[in-house]
């Protein structure tokens, strides 16, 4: 199991099929507002479900594919970050966060991309890093900008959210530009 130390409160630990139970419920505890800007959470009503995410990230990180870690503050779960959609021709991936509600606001998400993205930049030696996130979501927004990432565009009506289109924006982090080595 991959763990990455974020500071003294924050660490990042690959999720584990033991985990399923605590992941359903933060899901379940923040499914409200989880579900406004996240489309798999009407999916994911089952500890089962949980547990089978967690497998199928272990998988793709064994393929090199993805790699999902839950979020520990304090030695509590309340989130979960991952890269996905690898590109090893253009070594290049996608970072996706979620936190718990109750957990918001205390920097822990922020403090937890500089981690990962120091961590896809130095040991998995991507070139770029990209946050893709829904128009709306202004505090989504809110971090890659923290981290100094670059708006690259908004692709119009590229998802699908309760039936209905969005706009996603992406924002993009170029290794040579990344100034928390």
């Amino acid at each position: 199991m991959l763990e990455l130390p974020v500071n003294d409160t924050i660490i990042l630990r690959q999720l584990q099929p033991e985990n399923a139970p605590s992941l359903f419920q933060l899901i379940s505890r923040s499914r409200k507002t989880l579900r406004k800007y996240l489309p798999w959470v009407d999916y994911n009503t089952t500890e089962d479900h949980s547990l089978r995410f967690i497998e199928l990230m272990k998988r793709k990180a064994e393929e090199q594919d993805a790699i999902a870690f839950g979020m520990w503050y304090n030695d509590v779960l309340c989130g979960v970050i991952d890269l996905h959609d690898w590109d090893h021709a253009l070594q290049r991936a996608e970072i996706g966060y979620w936190i718990t509600t109750d957990m918001q606001g205390k920097g822990i998400v922020t403090a937890s991309c500089k981690t990962l993205i120091s961590y896809a930049f130095a040991a998995l030696r991507l070139n770029k890093v990209e946050i893709r996130f829904v128009l709306q979501n202004e505090k989504s927004a809110q971090i890659p900008i923290k981290l100094g990432f670059a708006k690259e565009g908004i692709l119009r009506q590229s998802a699908k959210l309760h039936g209905q289109y969005v706009d996603m924006v992406v924002m993009g982090m170029l290794r040579k530009d990344w100034k928390y080595h």
